[in-house]
């Protein structure tokens, strides 16, 4: 008991004896700390680090306390470097001085980048020899040079105007226009309950959002506080002046004045949000900025945004300028000259608004696109003068899909597939232009083993060559024409005219498609692809890149969307057929349009030789099925390179079962047609 006793003192005076020496080690190093003071140069290189970080206190600490308070101190310093923007702060140069007394005084130069661009100068810090080290002396001038305590810094944003967008006669696409802002002041309001809800009605807003906009901080009796902006029409304009304490304003917005007809190719701003400045940092974007979102708005953003000015200045107590710090010149964003025919974009729309559907028109022999319309539309300019949630709902509710861009997608292509299948068959040297493939009437199948299978097609004639078959657009024809081509050149023809391959154009499309898993199976999925059906699938821009190659000697064209002047084709694909192949096909086009038999006739004109090619495609689950739908295209062009006003137009309207299939197509491009021969330019 008694040893054990002594061990338990023993530990105890042990434990006694290591918190001594902890203590004295503590001291010691104190001690150390102090009789090793920090240098002068360290403590200012500590300091100015501490600026990027925004870490104030970590500053304060650092200061003689006697300079400033702290809230004092934290508020301005906060204010100004962020007010800046201060980033990559760097301090060169340091110089220490002769001691004087208690203070060290130290030069240097610093830099920094700002809003306003690059601000250095060279100052001076005094620091102090006090008990716990040396102190930094603080006064304002140690932020910029000359500012002094009753100094304030402005930072000014000189906004940069964007860019518009034209057509290639230079008419506006999207610009700067003018809108009506509704406000209220405030103090003019006489019953804000019944203001509040009339306003709601009209506008298609929730009365406690109004009431939200009044409680800023900011607002006073007399304020103009905007809470909608509207496109200014009178009759609404009127509503809202017979509210007491509603005031209207102009104000100048984005403007798309082809509205709904081009909505989908222009697309549209919208304000920035936390996550647009996140990932657009360091790229001149702020709280007021807009972004592109969609169409030549969102492709060209960066140089149509341009760059804003700024300038930083110190200005005395009574709003005198005294020093400008740093100024950077504004930089207009870029204006977009597109090749876009702004009468003919309008002129695609409003013969097809009703319909489910897209045009898609290009110069033949540049690649230049005049017009990409998709049907029905929306107005772009909602999303700038504000939409309500209803709206917005209707738009995405709606069974037509008016937001859906069905120029960028990919479609059954029926018939206006057959000149490209014929183009495959003349260069594999599978059939030849004269070879009559037989008169099989309006039904046949390539054997028994097909079952019940069986091509059909609407018209019987003689003799069937490939002239007569593009006329008359027989299924059998290019069924069999598919056969003798043979699965693996079919589809290898088709990869070397662009299928599976990304359309080199500034807008992303679908890349066309033969088989929805890559490869064509069987037989009688081959002689369907024959005539576009089966599986095939085709962006329409990329249709007329192929068509393009009937009038180019074989050359597809790549498409193009940014005018320049003097434009010259550019080939996206050479050789695809050989000229001789083309005068035969060209034949059969040319009949389309002008053989009292082909199904394009009425396209026909007495003062310029048209060409074309209709198309029908049945979207069924099956051959016995009668309540599918059908697409109708039609695919025309100027056949002359003599042309005084060379075109090259595809349409396509999603159901035509019931309105006379691809006649009705015919119809609409006709109308188009006749508006874009006779207009004067």
């Amino acid at each position: 008991m008694k040893k054990k006793k002594r061990r338990q003192k023993k530990l105890k005076y042990a434990a006694i004896s290591l918190s001594i020496l902890v203590i004295f080690a503590v001291v010691g190093i104190f001690a150390f700390r102090v009789m090793i003071k920090e240098k002068p140069e360290d403590l200012l290189k500590e300091y100015m680090a501490h600026i990027e970080k925004k870490e104030y206190e970590e500053m304060y600490s650092m200061i003689d306390t006697k300079s400033v308070k702290e809230e004092k101190f934290l508020e301005r310093n906060s204010k100004i470097y962020e007010g800046m923007e201060v980033e990559n702060l760097k301090i060169t140069e340091i110089q220490v001085g002769k001691k004087e007394g208690k203070e060290v005084p130290v030069s240097y130069h610093t830099a920094f980048d700002t809003l306003a661009g690059v601000v250095e100068f060279d100052n001076k810090a005094v620091f102090v020899d006090t008990k716990e080290g040396y102190k930094l002396r603080w006064k304002d001038s140690l932020i910029i040079p000359n500012l002094t305590r009753t100094d304030k810094i402005q930072v000014e944003t000189i906004p940069a105007q964007r860019g518009q967008i034209l057509d290639r006669n230079g008419r506006m696409l999207a610009g700067k226009g003018l809108a009506t802002s509704v406000g209220i002041v405030p103090g003019k309001l006489e019953n804000k309950e019944e203001a509040f809800q009339k306003l709601g009605e009209i506008l298609q807003i929730q009365p406690e959002g109004i009431q939200s906009k009044l409680e800023a901080e900011w607002v006073k009796e007399d304020s103009f506080v905007p809470v909608a902006t509207i496109s200014g029409e009178q009759e609404t304009e009127d509503k809202l002046l017979e509210i007491s304490g509603v005031m209207l304003s102009d104000v100048e917005v984005r403007s798309y004045p082809l509205k709904e007809a081009a909505s989908h190719l222009i697309g549209y701003v919208q304000a920035v949000t936390a996550e647009d400045l996140e990932a657009h940092k360091g790229e001149g974007y702020h709280a007021n900025s807009v972004i592109g979102r969609s169409g030549m708005e969102g492709l060209f953003e960066k140089r149509l945004k341009g760059q804003d000015g700024c300038k930083i200045s110190i200005f005395s107590e009574d709003g005198t300028e005294k020093e400008v710090v740093a100024s950077k010149i504004k930089e207009d964003g870029e204006n977009i000259l597109l090749t876009i025919d702004a009468e003919l974009q309008k002129s695609l729309y409003e013969q097809f608004r009703e319909d489910r559907g897209c045009s898609v028109a290009i110069h033949p022999y540049t690649g230049e696109v005049l017009a990409l319309v998709s049907t029905p539309s929306f107005d772009n300019n909602e999303f700038i003068t504000g939409m309500s949630s209803e709206r917005w709902t209707s738009l995405n509710e709606d069974a037509n899909l008016p937001l859906y861009n069905r120029f960028r997608q990919i479609w059954c292509p029926g018939s206006s597939l057959k000149p490209i299948v014929a183009g495959i068959g003349l260069k594999t040297g599978a059939f030849t232009p004269e070879e009559d493939f037989g008169n099989e009437g309006l039904s046949w199948q390539q054997s028994s083993s097909w079952g019940d299978y069986k091509v059909t097609t609407l018209h019987v004639y003689e003799p069937v060559i490939l002239k007569n078959a593009l006329i008359c657009s027989d299924n059998i024809y290019f069924a069999k024409a598919a056969l003798k081509i043979g699965q693996e050149n079919f589809m290898k023809g088709l990869e070397g005219l662009g299928f599976k391959q990304e359309l080199p154009f500034e807008i992303q499309m679908s890349p066309s498609q033969y088989a929805n898993n890559g490869q064509i199976e069987t037989e009688i999925q081959l002689a369907d692809s024959g005539y576009g059906q089966g599986q095939i699938l085709v962006n329409p821009l990329h249709l007329a890149s192929m068509y393009t190659a009937f009038l180019n000697d074989g050359n597809m064209l790549k498409p193009s969307l940014e005018y320049q002047e003097e434009k010259q084709g550019e080939a996206w694909l050479e050789g695809v057929f050989s000229p001789e192949h083309v005068k035969a096909i060209m034949e059969g086009l040319i009949g389309v349009v002008n053989d009292p038999n082909g199904t394009g006739y009425a396209l026909r004109r007495d003062d310029i030789l048209l060409a074309g090619k209709t198309g029908t495609a049945e979207i069924k689950d099956s051959q016995e099925d009668t309540e599918g739908t059908e697409i109708g295209w039609f695919c025309s062009f100027t056949a002359e390179k003599e042309a005084e006003k060379p075109i090259m137009l595809i349409s396509m309207v999603e159901n035509v079962k019931d309105l006379g299939g691809s006649g009705y197509v015919v119809g609409k491009d006709k109308a188009v047609l006749e508006q874009y021969f006779e207009r004067e330019e």
